[in-house]
């Protein structure tokens, strides 16, 4: 009987071996692109993968994933990079991998970097008791901010406030599961500085403020929505507090004050570089093997690096010890995108080779013949990203509705609507739909709040959120 070890080299060999047979020819544009037609569905399971690393490591293996994620990701970037390197061409694999790092990945981490780095540059104290009014008010100021200053800037800046607020009463994990709907999910969607697939759509040519114009609309239903079902939820539980916790409603108030303040400016300065990128077109400054960058994208990144090196600077020290701010969170959210951006390579040129390509039984699902159908792009996008991240899966959708901007801000504008809606709104319904639910579930558990288990949490989004959806479809994505 073969041993574990051969049977693992055996059925990499055999998958190696198939990867060879189903190698498409290059595309002939001038760079040694991957072409997607023909390309076997095999080369696409590195990134299936590492997302489903991501899903179930942490709650499978937690110690083995918190110590070794890293190489974890990286050995599945591997298994793509070299198979393509072999079988197909260095020049094939070295162009791709620049790509993805110079055009994707570097923009997007340098961007969540600066948006983590000011967030924990401030800090609110006092302020309100957790009543049902204040809580309603706190989780509608969050979900309107998380569109300016992102979904982990805002979940981070504001979970500590309410905590505090709440931290005499007895019935309030349903303020936190809230608070991970609408703060760190749905309120991400009005520019691409809320959430990371909007940045995507942003860095692939959708217009900034095109967000906030089509977005705008389904945000208000689904947020309008879940903060009236909160309020009563709330209210309900709030009935059943002590009589010490009503008369600190009634009576106690604490001064609301606003320590680094230094670092609101820094997060205009932030929105100004992104906004400003995408008005202005300098033209590719340099070139790196084919892979053109441009002068507004060197300008940006220049001026966000600078953001965060003033808000560490000039930031007083003790604002981030009480934060409890650490480089934890980017290091794993750096290492495990790097991989992600990387085997999602070949699942992206599938996508784009439409009806030629592996998966043209879900391009034809979501588009019977030939035409969108937004309601199943909605769904279609948002059940991956409940599991899988938002990001990538939202890249993928873009691509598999024809990644042409223009058509998709004009002629498409639904579709990309209900795409953009789906990665953002149903990032909700699991922890692990996006970075800043396990950060707020993390948070919470620390200062001794009980929070639902994985499955319990899905009992919640499936109660309250799918039925939310559903409305959110008959209204915007019915056609």
């Amino acid at each position: 009987m073969l041993s574990r070890t051969a049977n693992r080299r055996f059925g990499l060999a055999v998958l190696m071996a198939t990867m060879i047979v189903t190698a498409p020819a290059l595309a002939a544009d001038g760079a040694p692109t991957l072409s997607g037609a023909g390309l076997s569905g095999l080369w696409a399971l590195p990134f299936a993968g590492i997302l489903l690393s991501i899903a179930l490591c942490p709650l499978l293996t937690p110690d083995l994933w918190h110590h070794h994620h890293g190489k974890i990701a990286a050995g599945w970037a591997a298994l793509f990079l070299i198979p393509c390197a072999g079988f197909i061409g260095v020049p094939v694999a070295a162009y791709e991998l620049l790509h993805v790092l110079l055009l994707d990945f570097v923009p997007f981490i340098i961007l969540l970097t600066a948006l983590f780095t000011v967030a924990g540059g401030v800090r609110l104290r006092g302020g309100f008791v957790g009543t049902p009014g204040s809580n309603t008010a706190l989780l509608a100021f969050g979900t309107l901010i998380a569109g300016f200053m992102g979904t982990t800037g805002a979940a981070m800046l504001l979970i500590r406030p309410l905590l505090h607020a709440n931290a005499k009463r007895q019935h309030k994990t349903h303020v936190f599961v809230f608070f991970i709907f609408l703060v760190a999910n749905i309120g991400g969607s009005l520019t691409p500085l809320g959430d990371p697939p909007l940045f995507l759509g942003f860095l692939k040519g959708v217009s900034f403020f095109w967000f906030t114009e089509h977005m705008l609309a389904p945000m208000a239903v689904a947020g309008g929505i879940l903060l009236v079902v909160f309020y009563l939820l709330d209210t309900l539980a709030y009935r059943k507090e002590a009589p010490e916790v009503h008369a600190a409603g009634d009576h106690e108030r604490d001064n609301l004050t606003i320590q680094g303040l230094r670092n609101i400016a820094l997060l205009m300065a932030i929105v100004a570089a992104v906004l400003l990128s995408g008005l202005y077109n300098l033209g590719t400054a340099i070139t790196i093997f084919h892979v053109p960058i441009s002068g507004q994208q060197l300008l940006r990144d220049a001026a966000l690096l600078a953001v965060i090196f003033a808000s560490l600077k000039y930031t007083r020290h003790g604002i981030r010890e009480e934060n409890h701010f650490n480089w934890g969170p980017m290091a794993e959210v750096a290492k495990l995108f790097i991989g992600i951006f990387i085997t999602i390579i070949p699942a992206i040129a599938i996508l784009r080779a439409g009806a030629d390509g592996a998966l043209a039984d879900l391009v034809a699902f979501a588009q019977p013949g030939g035409v969108p159908n937004d309601g199943r792009y909605f769904w279609l996008t948002g059940i991956l990203s409940s599991f899988l991240d938002n990001a990538p899966t939202f890249l993928v959708f873009f691509n598999l509705a024809g990644g042409d901007p223009v058509q998709l801000m004009g002629p498409m504008a639904t579709t990309l609507t209900a795409i953009s809606a789906g990665a953002v709104f149903m990032g909700a319904n699991s922890y692990i739909g996006n970075a800043p639910n396990f950060m707020v579930k993390a948070v919470v558990e620390h200062r001794g709040v009980k929070m639902p288990s994985f499955f319990g949490y899905m009992a919640w989004s499936t109660i309250l959120l799918i039925p939310t959806f559903i409305v959110v479809t008959l209204i915007f994505f019915n056609h």
